[in-house]
């Protein structure tokens, strides 16, 4: 269900409540609005305030349900990468100021495994990007990522250093609807080094990451190196539920 910006009426829901969180004006103990209100405030029905509520549950946000209005949790500053968010709207939701400096954006022919990776044909044009993305001006992680041609097209002509691409394109009509992630740890190459101000081979995070829209078609390829003293992956594991995995700030 969409409105007329084209973003999914569940998503600006859980992004609305997101913003309330993570500028103070919900505090830990503080119940939000109820689903009326919501529905009301959004033109929306109850099914996607409820999706909203239910990501935010699972994101460890909120607690109750069941009958009982939902309350804001005091670890508030965890995402789960049962949601999908930005890099912008993480940090956003942390209450931390995100920055990005573009090193690269270039058209060129694909690697043979990155082509493969977004399902086309060898050789075929892609659009890759390099970004050194910061936490409060503290370098924090590399960003790459490779998109086919008619994804990647909107970005020649967009600011990469002016903020988030998931926003962008989102706004262009792209579908950024599921993640896979893959989360390791790899000794940081020279250039990586050079780039986060670490020393060679110093340990890094690494989450590659494919992106696709909801007919399951790959229109992105990712592979994120954070510096492990800046962030940290905790799973939560309950015996009612699926686990789940969020990342925070150290």
């Amino acid at each position: 269900m969409h409105d007329e910006s084209g973003i999914n009426l569940h998503v600006q829901v859980e992004r609305y409540l997101r913003g309330l969180i993570s500028s103070g004006e919900l505090h830990p103990g503080d119940p939000i609005p109820s689903e009326a209100e919501l529905c009301r405030l959004f033109h929306a029905s109850r099914s996607p305030v409820r999706q909203a509520i239910a990501s935010l549950r699972t994101a460890g946000l909120l607690s109750g349900g069941q009958g009982r209005r939902s309350i804001v949790q005091s670890q508030a500053s965890t995402q789960s990468f049962s949601t999908l968010l930005s890099f912008t709207e993480w940090c956003h939701s942390m209450g931390v100021t995100p920055g990005q400096r573009t090193l690269e954006l270039a058209r060129r022919p694909g690697h043979p495994d990155i082509t493969e990776q977004l399902g086309l044909e060898p050789g075929s044009p892609v659009v890759e990007v390099l970004r050194l993305r910061s936490m409060n001006g503290t370098p924090a992680m590399l960003e790459r990522a490779a998109f086919p041609l008619e994804v990647g097209q909107h970005l020649l002509a967009f600011d990469t250093d002016s903020g988030s691409i998931f926003e962008h394109l989102s706004k262009q009509g792209v579908e950024l609807y599921r993640a896979e992630n893959t989360i390791g740890a790899i000794p940081a190459p020279e250039e990586d080094a050079e780039l986060l101000g670490v020393a060679p081979h110093s340990p890094l995070l690494r989450v590659q990451r494919r992106t696709s829209d909801s007919r399951g078609r790959v229109l992105e390829v990712a592979d994120d190196r954070y510096l492990p003293e800046l962030t940290e992956f905790t799973i939560v594991n309950t015996r009612a539920g699926a686990a789940g995995l969020t990342q925070q700030p150290r």
